[in-house]
């Protein structure tokens, strides 16, 4: 494959676009000049650091570099489904659910696409292992997170019909039906979108890499397809694993609503 190598002059003509909409910013009084300046210069830094370590990685074939890699990957999307939801479980209990769903449905894609669909020698190459559980990182975060988010901000808005539901005999898992379906279906919803738009209405990222690397464009398009069809397994699985666990915080073996359990992030408080 033929790669086009970038020269650190040609990153610079491409910044000033960055530098271009700062002063947009600034001649419409936007404000919000200094936010995409620091924004652009983090996201700088912050890749040229992890192509630093990655060519590392890469050249040294270590599978214990390889998984402590992806172990920091983890914990940092763990840590933005936790955060992210405007209540939280008292007790850590966001990021509990969050390191549990994370893990497991982001190790058990990438471990099963590495071992049947890529068969990579060895089978935990870094070359393919950390790019692949990124790109499954990104979609697990993006469901997780939306749904989490949806259902705690539900129990805390519907209390009252969901304590109701329990006073007339509900159980706790007929009380919160609804709100689980609905919190499920958000989750889903990047998913349905990314996979909709796929080809028709945008090239996805990995197939336009590829066809930039020279690559066949059939060759490229399975690739995303395999990919997409990786990334809706991964976060429906997920989705549905943080809010059943999430279930299980809010409520007790003597079918109560536990709010006790559930706070407000003050940020989210004070802005309301």
């Amino acid at each position: 494959m033929n790669v086009v190598h970038l020269e650190f002059t040609d990153i610079a003509l491409a910044s000033l676009l960055a530098l271009a909409s700062a002063v947009a910013s600034i001649a419409l009084r936007l404000n919000v000049h200094r936010q995409v300046l620091w924004a652009a210069g983090r996201m700088v830094v912050q890749l040229l650091l992890v192509g630093l370590v990655l060519r590392l990685v890469f050249a040294s074939q270590s599978a214990g570099a390889t998984l402590l890699v992806a172990l920091v990957m983890v914990a940092a999307a763990s840590r933005e489904v936790a955060v992210r939801p405007e209540w939280r479980i008292a007790g850590g209990g966001n990021h509990v659910i969050a390191s549990i769903t994370v893990a497991l449905a982001s190790a058990a894609t990438v471990v099963l696409a590495l071992l049947t669909a890529i068969r990579p020698q060895p089978w935990h190459d870094p070359r393919y292992a950390i790019p692949l559980l990124g790109i499954v990182l990104g979609s697990v975060l993006n469901s997780t997170s939306l749904g989490l988010d949806s259902f705690l901000e539900g129990v805390a808005l519907r209390r009252g019909a969901i304590e109701a539901q329990l006073a007339l005999g509900s159980s706790i898992q007929q009380a919160l039906s609804e709100l689980i379906r609905s919190s499920i279906r958000r989750g889903f919803i990047p998913m349905i979108n990314q996979m909709s738009a796929a080809g028709i209405i945008t090239l996805p990222g990995i197939m336009t890499g590829q066809l930039l690397a020279g690559m066949d464009p059939m060759e490229a398009a399975k690739y995303q397809i395999l990919l997409l069809l990786l990334l809706t397994g991964a976060g429906g699985m997920a989705s549905i694993g943080a809010i059943l666990l999430a279930v299980r915080w809010v409520s007790d073996d003597r079918q109560r609503l536990r709010m006790d359990r559930l706070q407000r992030t003050r940020s989210a408080g004070a802005a309301r």
